[in-house]
């Protein structure tokens, strides 16, 4: 299949997408559906009265978590939810409507075609899902059961003790639907064979927009993704290719078009597309695994005598409530938020995407190793522990995930393909964070019956050696040769 690629030969690099990336934040409501029930999973779980003890909370937690993932909105359904089926359901269902990762990422690499933009492009993803973090975990620490929360504001027998998870998935259910709107009106095609359809949605979004703006003129109210091709001053970047359309009264002889095919399916999916997706799954499941534990670890009450036999055999918790656990969380937000915003640029100059994923995956495993002694840790120090457990983590997260985008980007074979390749690689890193939090709940609970509160995290840092191993074999330059 041929499409149209579109180039200057002495046009200037087009400037940064700032408009359509501010767009792309309508993606947030994914974080704040996903993150807001981890505050109160475990006291959710337990509400339900279908485990036989707090050693099997862990477990059926986890089988709540992976839901959302495997299918991969339906927020206010699971708020109604009055049985752990039912939960069970309403949370698949609000994955299957969540599952715009792959589409977003691509639309990102489709807009940023100029590498020096690359470190700035792939940290909006990750900006916008620890903003929706902070959200949804504030939503669901603060609001969930309200009626003990609030008791001035919410009444006994009312429709909030009988749902006491509702009103933070209401607040979710409001969020998606803002978002929803914001995507169908203002977002903008930017696969080169589809952004010349009519798109009925954006042109609702610009006649909503000029009821707002009613002396700019046709030309003011084109899409920033063209208009901003219509400036020159200088020579092109010559591995740069321009994706959208030339406007008709902007120098058309300075373009050339010229049919371009897409890669076949082999050419698509060499190995280094291969190995960066199977790293990215890799990187999805233990990531997702650790995000499960650590909510469990902080729910889980310390046993009320300690039976330990160190360095391995030991039970043991924190016990905070859904409010202090909401904080953390909260924390936990906002530090990711300055590491992507501040560490992460810093870092990927200086090193270069692949060194930087290579150099976090060879560290994972060391996080995850470590992280259950946290919790021995004497009591006046236990809570600065856990703040220094988070910081670790999401410093290596906020690292992670960018530079992984980057090396998608460029292994791939030409943009057109792209779209494919990361669907396909959402689809993967989805069935990892799917399998993560079922396994590694069911490996907590079955360390915490055998005396072995470390044994899901150790294995966990099995997975996460695969991942550095991976890592490792990747190579050192993609299909356009660039580093």
């Amino acid at each position: 299949m041929s499409g149209i690629q579109y180039t200057r030969s002495w046009k200037e690099n087009p400037p940064f997408p700032t408009r359509q990336m501010t767009i792309l934040a309508c993606r947030i409501c994914e974080p704040i559906a996903f993150m807001s029930i981890f505050p109160y999973i475990y006291y959710m779980t337990k509400d339900f009265g279908i485990t036989k003890g707090d050693s099997e909370i862990a477990t059926y937690a986890g089988m709540l978590l992976s839901a959302f993932t495997f299918a991969e909105f339906i927020m206010l359904i699971f708020g109604f939810a009055p049985s752990f089926p039912a939960a069970l359901l309403a949370r698949a269902l609000g994955g299957l409507l969540n599952g715009n990762i792959g589409v977003l990422q691509t639309i990102v690499a489709e807009m940023v075609t100029v590498k020096e933009h690359q470190s700035r492009a792939f940290t909006v993803m990750p900006l916008v899902w620890f903003l929706g973090s902070i959200l949804g975990s504030t939503l669901g620490g603060a609001f969930s059961r309200p009626v003990f929360g609030y008791p001035y504001l919410f009444a006994k027998r009312t429709i909030w003790e009988r749902f006491p998870y509702l009103l933070p998935n209401l607040l979710c259910t409001v969020v998606a639907s803002f978002d929803l709107a914001i995507g169908i009106l203002f977002l903008e095609e930017s696969h080169a064979e589809k952004r010349l359809r009519h798109d009925p949605g954006l042109a609702a979004g610009k006649w909503i927009l000029s009821k707002f703006t009613p002396n700019a003129n046709s030309k003011a109210l084109r899409s920033e993704t063209m208009a901003r091709y219509g400036k020159s001053k200088g020579p092109p970047d010559p591995h740069s290719t321009l994706l959208f359309e030339p406007q008709d009264a902007l120098d058309r002889n300075a373009w050339h078009v010229t049919p371009i095919s897409k890669p076949t399916a082999t050419k698509a999916f060499a190995k280094p597309v291969v190995l960066t997706i199977v790293g990215y799954s890799i990187l999805a499941y233990h990531t997702m695994a650790f995000d499960t534990l650590l909510a469990t670890l902080l729910s889980t009450p310390p046993p009320k005598t300690l039976e330990w036999n160190l360095p391995f055999q030991f039970v043991s918790g924190y016990g905070f409530n859904h409010k202090e656990i909401g904080f953390i969380m909260l924390v936990q937000g906002i530090y990711s938020l300055f590491a992507t915003m501040v560490i992460f640029p810093i870092i990927v100059r200086r090193l270069s995407a692949l060194r930087l994923f290579r150099l976090i995956t060879l560290s994972y495993p060391v996080v995850y190793f470590s992280t259950p002694y946290f919790v021995i840790l004497p009591g006046t120090i236990r809570l600065t522990g856990v703040y220094a457990l988070i910081v670790w983590k999401c410093t290596f997260a906020t690292l992670a995930y960018p530079s992984n985008a980057i090396l998608l980007t460029d292994s791939a074979p030409s943009l057109l393909i792209l779209g494919t390749i990361n669907g396909v690689a959402a689809s993967a890193a989805s069935l990892s964070r799917a399998l993560a939090p079922t396994a590694s709940g069911f490996l907590f609970s079955t360390g915490l019956g055998l005396g072995y509160s470390g044994l899901a995290w150790w294995c966990t840092a099995v997975i996460a050696v695969v991942g550095a191993i991976v890592s490792l074999n990747l190579p050192d330059k993609g299909p356009n040769g660039r580093q």
